[in-house]
């Protein structure tokens, strides 16, 4: 594996770990506000606090691309982001009001049912899938399992939402593969940030009538969610999926799932059991066999 490719993957996995710990800023949040409201603010802020990254980064690429490729890269940006941010805003969503039906073991497992969802779907764009990743995908899926199976049996209606929205963060992911190599990965970040929070606050004003009491009492968690699940990981995963292979790519954020169960173990002081320790082997097992070449064709660049 080239160096590219390993700080690709380094920055997916920080990525990864700032969403495990915001599922615990996540829950606290939902206690004051509803999923509209809560995403709305969210996906506002981290908008805004990448448009200072865009101005700086501006400025750079100017001066460093001729002008019409320049502009060109931008456009292209703005249009990625903004189908970003739809389908990040339907998948959110559906997280959202589907946790609220389902337990969170079950809904952890089902949405990371799109790390088997990416690979499927690439085969429909013709991506050559190397067995590896398919063994390493069915170790991802086991250890999941593990991590979070841990509800009763059946599905409901919240279980249905959730599914959809795995589907939906298949698709997201994809997406971004195909523009982050063309556009600006900060450009196509902000955007979607921006069309996701706009979309929630019209859904917000249909559905839900917002509290500014409530919305000042969770601005910590509204905040971590902003700033940094947003703003610096959402931006991690555009610029890392530029030199790795989109269902490596989905392996490695699915750590989010171990990272969220370790954060509610060291903030929540909740205990992880020997099933669960079990799982957490089998998912790092799972994206240290992905790394590895086979003897026909290593890790693919998509770029």
């Amino acid at each position: 594996m080239d160096k590219k490719a390993m700080r690709s993957n380094l920055l997916l996995a920080l990525a990864a770990l700032i969403w495990g710990v915001a599922f615990v800023a996540q829950s606290v949040g939902m206690e004051y506000v509803g999923g509209f409201t809560f995403n709305g603010c969210r996906f506002l802020i981290g908008g805004v606090v990448l448009i200072p990254l865009i101005w700086f980064g501006e400025r750079r690429q100017a001066g460093e691309e001729k002008g019409s490729s320049w502009w060109r890269r931008q456009k292209t940006g703005l249009a990625g982001g903004i189908c970003c941010g739809v389908i990040l805003f339907v998948a959110s969503s559906f997280q959202q009001f589907g946790i609220a039906r389902t337990t969170v073991g079950k809904a952890g497992f089902i949405t990371a049912l799109y790390i088997i969802l990416v690979p499927l779907f690439g085969i429909f764009l013709k991506r050559k899938i190397p067995w590896s990743l398919w063994v390493s995908v069915a170790l991802a899926t086991a250890g999941m399992y593990l991590l979070c199976m841990t509800g009763g049996a059946g599905v409901n209606l919240g279980d249905l939402y959730v599914f959809i929205c795995a589907i939906c963060f298949s698709f997201h992911i994809l997406v971004i593969d195909y523009f982050s190599p063309k556009g600006d990965g900060v450009v196509i970040s902000c955007a979607q940030f921006f069309t996701a929070g706009i979309i929630s606050w019209i859904m917000t004003a249909v559905f839900e009538t917002p509290d500014p009491g409530s919305i000042m009492a969770a601005w910590a968690p509204i905040l971590y969610a902003g700033v940094m699940s947003c703003g610096v990981a959402y931006t991690l995963q555009v610029v890392g999926q530029k030199n790795t292979d989109p269902v490596l790519a989905s392996l490695i954020l699915s750590l989010e799932s171990a990272f969220s169960l370790i954060a509610g173990w060291v903030i929540l002081g909740q205990k992880l059991s020997p099933k669960e320790l079990g799982g957490c082997a089998l998912v790092f097992g799972a994206i240290i066999l992905a790394q590895v070449p086979t003897k026909k064709r290593g890790i693919p660049d998509p770029s």
